[in-house]
């Protein structure tokens, strides 16, 4: 496979309702959302219009609903499912979410906790 360039978002704010205790599925928290996108801009690059590229402003926008939908226990599922919908781009080649959650329920003074996968549009991990 040809060496791909990247396009990454960092610390994208989102609000939700995800984790395993009642009152974090009740009250919800701020989760920070970093992803790197896996594509060609080779294309984009000389025609230099955005419908050639993959349009970052409107993947910070789809990371926010994702992160804001249906609750999950893990934030290793809102990672996955962040990774799946951003594969569904038809330029992405593969995808590396970070979820940051920095008020997490620990109960040690802790800087941040975070989960980050890789998936490819092949699927699966190590793209």
């Amino acid at each position: 496979m040809e060496p791909l360039d990247q396009i990454t978002l960092t610390g994208v704010r989102a609000f939700g309702h995800h984790g395993v205790f009642a009152d974090e599925r009740r009250d919800g928290q701020e989760f920070v959302v970093d992803v790197t996108l896996f594509v060609d801009t080779t294309r984009a690059a000389a025609s230099d219009d955005v419908a050639d590229t993959v349009h970052y402003g409107e993947v910070a926008e789809r990371i926010v609903e994702l992160v804001g939908s249906d609750p999950l226990n893990l934030i290793e599922g809102v990672a996955a499912r962040i990774a799946d919908d951003l594969l569904g781009h038809p330029l992405v080649r593969a995808v590396e979410v970070t979820i940051h959650k920095p008020h997490a329920p620990i109960t040690v003074p802790f800087a941040d906790v975070s989960v980050t996968i890789r998936r490819g549009a092949g699927g699966g991990a190590g793209a």
